[in-house]
C-alpha cells in the first residue's frame, strides 16, 4: 500500500488531504465528520476584523443611545476600556478550543486583518488558542489608485515579516494569483519566515441586480478546471522555495487532482466545494481513488511522486511558460 504520510508546515499528516477553511469547518459536528472519513488537518474559517468592528461599532452605538440624554445617564455606564475581547474573537476562540479537544488532527486557523498591530494580535490569540498553525487569508483588492503594485507588495511582506516574528507557530500565507512578479514575492515570504504557501485564493465577485440595481453577493463552488492555474505555479514555484510547503487549492474534487497537484510539487491538496458538493465523507472517496491511482503508477510514497513533473523535473519545462500558449490555443478543435 502506498505510504500516503506527507509534512506540510512542519506538520506530520497521514494523508496530503485537507480541508480547508469553509461552512463545515465552522460546525464542530461536520468537523467531527470530515476527521472520520480521513482529513488529515482542518482549517477553520478566517477571523475578519470587519467583523469585530461592524460588532463592536454596533455594541458602541447601542450602549450610547439615549446618554447625555437625561442626568442619570451621565454616569450610567463606567469609565475606562474594557478588557474583555471582542465577541467574534472570543467565539471564535471558543470554537478552536473545541475543534482542537474534539479531533486528533492539527487544527490550522486563519486570520484576515487590515493593519499589521490586528494581524499581530489576532495571530497571537489564535496561536495561544492551540492552533497548530496560522494562515494568513492576504485577501486584499487593489483598489487604491494611489497604491502602486510594488507597494502593496512590500506592505504584505512587511505584514508576513511581522507576523511570523512573534508568532511561535508555522504560518502559511495565502496568495492571489494576481501578483505583477509571483515568483519573487514567494521568494519574499519565505524570507521573511513564511513556512509555507496556499495556491490561491479565490476572490468572489460580486453581481449585479439589474432590476434593483443593488450589488449582490454570489459564491460559485470552484470546479476541477480552476485547478489548472494552482498547477502551473506550483510547478514554478517547486524548485524556487525547496525548504517551503505548497498546498493546492480551488479545484480539489476528486483524488486524481491531488495526484496532479502533488505530481507537480504540491505537499498537500485544499478542499472545501467537493465536500460542500458530496459531503463530509466524499474525503473517504478521495483518498481511495489517490491510492489507487499511486498503486497503479508504482508509486510508493508521496515523496516519491512530489515534483516529479514540476518545473524543474518535466521533459517539457516550457508547457508551464509562455511557449504553452500557442499550443494551447491551437489544441481547439
Amino acid at each position: 500500500m502506498t505510504d500516503l504520510g506527507t509534512s506540510y508546515l512542519g506538520l506530520d499528516l497521514r494523508t496530503p488531504i485537507v480541508a480547508s477553511a469553509g461552512p463545515l469547518t465552522g460546525d464542530i459536528e461536520m468537523v467531527r465528520r470530515l476527521v472520520d472519513a480521513g482529513a488529515s488537518a482542518i482549517v477553520l474559517p478566517s477571523l475578519f476584523e470587519e467583523e469585530i468592528v461592524h460588532e463592536e461599532v454596533a455594541l458602541t452605538l447601542a450602549l450610547e443611545a439615549g446618554s447625555e440624554h437625561f442626568a442619570e445617564a451621565l454616569d450610567y455606564f463606567p469609565g475606562g476600556a474594557s478588557t474583555r475581547l471582542p465577541a467574534p474573537v472570543d467565539r471564535h476562540l471558543d470554537h478552536l478550543a473545541a475543534v482542537c479537544e474534539a479531533v486528533d488532527v492539527p487544527v490550522i486557523a486563519s486570520v484576515n486583518a487590515t493593519s499589521s498591530g490586528s494581524w499581530i494580535r489576532y495571530a497571537s490569540l489564535l496561536a495561544d488558542g492551540g492552533a497548530s498553525a496560522i494562515e494568513l487569508n492576504v485577501y486584499d483588492i487593489a483598489a487604491d489608485s494611489s497604491r502602486s503594485g510594488a507597494q502593496l507588495e512590500t506592505d504584505h511582506i512587511a505584514l508576513v515579516t511581522d507576523v511570523c516574528a512573534v508568532i511561535q507557530v508555522p504560518v502559511a500565507v495565502k496568495l492571489s494569483p494576481y501578483y505583477s512578479s509571483l515568483g519573487h514575492l514567494a521568494r519574499s515570504f519565505a524570507g521573511a519566515g513564511a513556512a509555507g504557501l496556499v495556491c490561491f485564493n479565490r476572490f468572489y465577485q460580486p453581481d449585479l441586480d439589474v432590476d434593483t440595481r443593488e450589488v449582490l453577493p454570489r459564491i460559485d463552488l470552484s470546479s476541477p478546471w480552476e485547478l489548472r492555474l494552482p498547477l502551473r505555479w506550483i510547478a514554478i514555484l517547486r524548485p524556487l522555495i525547496p525548504d517551503v510547503s505548497l498546498a493546492a487549492s480551488s479545484g480539489i474534487e476528486s483524488g486524481r487532482d491531488v495526484a496532479k497537484a502533488l505530481l507537480v510539487g504540491a505537499d498537500v491538496a485544499m478542499t472545501t466545494s467537493a465536500v460542500l458538493r458530496h459531503g463530509p465523507e466524499h474525503i473517504a472517496q478521495m483518498e481511495a481513488e489517490l491510492r489507487s491511482w499511486a498503486a497503479e503508477h508504482e508509486y510508493e510514497s508521496v515523496a516519491q511522486l512530489r515534483g516529479s513533473v514540476s518545473h524543474a523535473t518535466t521533459a517539457d519545462p516550457a508547457a508551464f511558460e509562455r511557449a504553452n500558449y500557442v499550443r494551447t490555443l491551437h489544441s481547439w478543435v
